[in-house]
């Protein structure tokens, strides 16, 4: 089974093996110095990416039809094996090539699954304490993108928190709000279960925590402000749009010894690990 990657930067399609495949996005998508057990939830993520989309028959957002996926965020990070080997050299590439095997092969033909179909099997990389309800950033509630508590970040994550500065002109000109605007009038008017903001009332108009995110470029859309003279100082908590599986507390969780399986259950609520023999099959 193949898989077929533009390589936006080469402008070109390397075809590769589907287990070569999920090794390139297990390098490009999380940290080689991961716990073994979290690199393994991430190779099983990844798997079940690009299965739903194989199956599917989703090319979305990729150039021409000669590819599946593109080799960036829009859909996996992938990193071929020719940029591993230049990433690393001597013993350190042997023994991070070996790390990335045995995650993938450990884990060879694994997705997670809801009632038989492999799931939405998204990831990001911090959470501010709580994962969001997937209704809660998409419009799609899905039962196994639920929010539940993610408590490792915190202590591991040097992402976990954040603050930036910035004039309240550039703040409000971002937000598309007059810069007569009081900074009085920004108050948080609702909050997801995820304990992000859900509505925050600015300057009479009434934005989305991910609306503000955006605009402003926040890691997160859990955030707390401070008005100090003509500039406004923005503290955020977490890293990511917070839906899916947290990888710094899938890291977390594998340091206080939890399994792989253990992590894809906690963080895709009432979904489970099947081995498939019946990926989409496609003439190379």
């Amino acid at each position: 089974m193949l898989v077929r990657v533009y390589l936006t930067v080469e402008k070109r399609v390397e075809k590769v093996p589907m287990e070569l495949y999920v090794r390139g996005v297990l390098a490009g998508e999380m940290p080689i110095g991961f716990e073994p057990e979290a690199l393994k939830a991430q190779a099983i993520a990844a798997r079940t990416y690009i299965v739903k989309r194989l199956a599917a028959g989703d090319r979305s957002g990729v150039p021409g039809e000669a590819a599946d996926v593109t080799d960036t965020t829009a859909h996996q990070v992938y990193v071929p094996l020719s940029k591993l080997q230049k990433r690393w050299s001597g013993e350190e590439r042997e023994r991070n090539l070996t790390k990335l095997n045995a995650a993938v092969q450990q884990t060879r033909g694994q997705i997670v699954t809801y009632e038989g179909k492999p799931i939405e099997a998204l990831f990001f990389s911090t959470s501010n304490g709580y994962t969001e309800n997937s209704e809660d950033y998409w419009d799609a509630s899905l039962p196994y993108l639920r929010s539940v508590a993610s408590p490792w970040d915190k202590t591991i994550s040097p992402e976990y928190k954040e603050t930036t500065t910035m004039s309240l002109a550039a703040f409000w000109r971002k937000l598309g709000i007059s810069s007569k605007t009081s900074a009085r009038s920004l108050r948080v008017l609702d909050t997801t279960d995820g304990r992000r903001i859900r509505k925050l009332a600015a300057g009479g108009q009434v934005l989305t925590g991910r609306e503000v995110r955006e605009k402003l470029g926040l890691p997160s859309a859990q955030f707390t402000w401070k008005v100090e003279g003509g500039d406004i100082e923005i503290t955020t908590y977490g890293y990511g749009h917070g839906v899916g599986m947290s990888q710094w507390g899938a890291d977390g969780m594998a340091k206080a010894g939890r399994s792989a399986y253990e992590i894809l259950s906690h963080y895709y609520t009432g979904a489970e690990v099947v081995r498939t023999d019946s990926l989409p099959r496609r003439p190379a």
